[in-house]
């Protein structure tokens, strides 16, 4: 029996909006929230980062900010102009008078000082602002707004016990299984899902168009229509990269996420939609079918864990494959040939942070993913043996949860020490 509850539970906690990168959008709401306790304008900052978040903030452009990067950019916009309220979109609505205070704060280093946090945990900061004689420190930790403890001054004034914290408010995801949630998206009344699926629709489908019409990062998207031709292949490509191009370099337009990620939530979900426009496909089938996309890809990246070593744009583009197989009439078995396919080829990507060139990644990973699903339709896919490739999706998927997850850990701390070396 399918668990609808737990598929819409699912689907709502992960598809949120957020403008930016998430991990300094991370950053800035965490330091929004120690300014807050604080009560007054700090003097001076300090943030303690996990070797991810030091990554994954290290070279994306921070939005709102005139193009400025950067861990200290993050959490000084989110101290002094920053909106706690608005979490993912703390920095939504900056006023300009906040914004000049920011930039000013930021013309003094000493006064925002960064430091390599050691912990287990991937996704974790310690923001401390100091400020009126008393000192806050905010603990954020594995999930984009969870903000676990609050100190100041020596003393919590707030902290989350560890089931509050996750477990009683993230659903379990260890029942989900491709084919259930071919049938869920197939059978759930289209009403439960509308308002998440056309939030995404609305929101991606617009960045997607302002990396396509203006000029961010490296124009992999634009690259790819200009040098590549006008083919399906192409335009599917070229839609969800420029919405990487846009999200990497300051596009102020949100996204709707998966997994934590925008990268990720554009490329389950643009791929898909442009698929539905090429072929004139209903507008319902097309909320269904994103349906499969996003559980999919979300349903790998369960194992796999939000922050890693593994390219997220690769589970991502295997979730958008199967929403595309599904809308074009696959089989169960062709959807889950096209995934594994998808796995085979690409799961060696590696994630070196948020930046310009994730564009190319999401572009290379869906190369990976539509000829995943022509060679499922061919009948030549690769067959359990051939590799990584196991007798079953679901034991494939396991796999590469496997040694991303924690075959990839070793992986992840020499990439960033490679990144971080000389800084």
């Amino acid at each position: 029996m399918i668990d609808e509850r737990s598929y819409l539970a699912v689907l709502h906690e992960e598809l949120v909006p957020a403008q930016g990168c998430t991990e300094p959008i991370a950053l800035a709401y965490c330091s929004a929230q120690a300014r807050k306790a604080l009560g007054t304008d700090p003097e001076n900052i300090r943030v303690l980062a996990s070797g991810n978040i030091i990554k994954n903030v290290k070279s994306v452009v921070v939005p709102g900010t005139n193009g400025r990067r950067g861990i200290e950019t993050a959490a000084v916009f989110g101290a002094l102009a920053g909106d706690p309220e608005k979490k993912l979109e703390v920095l939504t609505g900056m006023p300009a008078d906040r914004c000049r205070m920011a930039e000013e704060f930021l013309e003094h280093p000493e006064k925002c000082t960064v430091e390599h946090l050691k912990t287990d945990a991937k996704l974790h900061m310690i923001v401390e602002v100091c400020g009126g004689g008393h000192v806050v420190r905010a603990e954020l930790k594995d999930r984009h707004t969870n903000i676990v403890r609050i100190e100041k001054d020596g003393e919590d004034i707030f902290r989350a016990c560890p089931a509050e914290s996750l477990q009683e408010h993230y659903t379990d995801r260890s029942f989900m299984r491709l084919t259930d949630i071919l049938r869920f998206a197939e059978t759930v009344d289209i009403e439960k899902v509308r308002d998440c699926i056309e939030r995404q629709i609305a929101c991606n489908e617009a960045i997607s168009n302002d990396g396509l019409t203006h000029v961010y990062g490296s124009n992999v998207g634009k690259m790819l229509l200009e040098t590549c031709g006008t083919g399906l292949w192409t335009q599917i490509k070229a839609a969800a990269a420029a919405g990487s191009d846009a999200r990497m370099s300051g596009s102020l337009l949100p996204v709707v996420i998966n997994s934590g990620s925008g990268n990720q939530g554009m490329t389950v979900s643009l791929p898909v939609i442009v698929f539905a426009k090429n072929r004139n496909i209903p507008h319902e089938k097309l909320i269904r079918a994103l349906v499969i996309s996003n559980l999919t890809a979300i349903h790998q990246k369960t194992r796999i864990g939000r922050l890693s070593a593994y390219c997220g744009a690769v589970s991502a583009a295997a979730g958008s494959i199967a929403g595309i197989a599904w809308l074009d009439g696959a089989d169960d078995e062709r959807i889950a040939q096209a995934v594994s396919n998808t796995l085979a080829n690409v799961s060696g990507i590696l994630c070196d942070g948020a930046k310009p060139s994730c564009a190319a990644k999401i572009a290379a990973a869906l190369d990976a993913a539509l000829m995943g699903y022509e060679l499922a339709k061919a009948g030549c896919s690769f067959r359990p043996g051939d590799g990584i490739v196991k007798d079953g999706i679901e034991a494939t998927m396991a796999g590469v949860g496997d040694i991303a997850g924690k075959g990839m850990v070793e992986t992840d701390e020499r990439i960033i020490d490679v990144m971080i070396a000389g800084d």
